[in-house]
């Protein structure tokens, strides 16, 4: 309130501040965009474009760069999450489907099984996964892988541009939310957990895959060496796209620790707020209940 006397009474004399505007203070402040600080309205533009460059190559790159390691990450992810056929799901920041695949098929899985087995004669409600990315360029990569897996029709597949900051989902209409690789790059992570939070159903879980941070003395110096000088290189050789790839290193370097991400998720609302650690903590699987 102070500062908005002091411009008022300014505003009277123009010669001394004709465009005193203490909102503009408000909304001036900066973020991390790897290692540099900027502008928190400049940086979804600048993660858009990171994300832009890479989607052609972004899975190859993710074989490439965790040594094919990435699928049993996001398998363990599936686990944790136990899809059953009637789920309705939201996979955020998930452009070229990876994980909705992966939860589709095990849902189908289930869903042979107990056909097989006759446990159940009743008509599971209709599954819906929700393919959310703030992206379109990726996003058109998943529809086009799905179209190549035979799944182009499969109206359990609903793709979505939006924001994870923002979600365009009703309250309490989701029964699982997974996130994998993509909540270092929102601008606020407060509000991306607030919004997980109020888009899943009591009981619903959430779930987040992340890169995350080496504690091993001898593990970290590998780890730091093999960011810093063979992924950005990698980057520049199968995508022709060094900075983009030097970014994703330095966002790993700036997501909080393990401990203080879980300390995130639990000031969201999320109950039972727990982590796996993977690879030493290379990656980490943060899992969080509604109750």
């Amino acid at each position: 309130m102070a500062l908005r006397s002091i411009c008022r009474s300014l505003r009277k004399n123009k010669s001394i501040l004709p465009m005193c505007n203490p909102c503009s203070h408000l909304h001036s402040h900066s973020t991390s965009f790897g290692f540099k600080e900027v502008r928190e309205d400049e940086k979804s533009r600048m993660v858009g474009n990171v994300f832009t460059s890479v989607a052609s190559s972004y899975d190859l790159m993710n074989d490439l760069m965790s040594g094919g390691l990435h699928r049993l990450w996001k398998e363990r992810l599936i686990s944790k999450l136990n899809p059953f056929p009637g789920i309705k799901h939201l996979d955020v920041a998930g452009g070229t489907g990876d994980v909705a695949f992966r939860i589709l098929e095990n849902i189908n899985n289930v869903g042979s099984r107990a056909m097989r087995d006759n446990r159940d004669d009743s008509i599971p409600e209709e599954t819906q996964i929700y393919v959310c990315d703030i992206n379109p360029h990726m996003l058109n990569v998943g529809k086009k892988r799905a179209q190549e897996r035979g799944l182009g029709e499969d109206k359990s597949l609903i793709w979505v541009e939006g924001d994870a900051e923002a979600l365009k989902f009703e309250d309490n209409s989701m029964d699982g939310y997974t996130i994998a690789f993509g909540i270092r790059n929102v601008t606020h992570i407060e509000k991306a957990l607030a919004e997980a939070n109020r888009v899943l159903k009591r009981g619903g879980r959430f779930l987040c895959l992340e890169l995350s941070h080496v504690e091993l003395p001898v593990l970290k110096e590998l780890y730091d060496y093999y960011s810093f000088s063979v992924i950005p290189s990698l980057g520049e050789l199968v995508a022709g796209d060094r900075e983009s790839y030097q970014y994703l290193v330095e966002s790993i370097r700036r997501f909080p620790p393990q401990d203080k991400f879980a300390k995130m998720i639990a000031e969201a609302g999320f109950q039972k707020v727990e982590y796996e650690n993977l690879v030493g903590g290379v990656v980490a699987i943060h899992s969080g209940l509604k109750l």
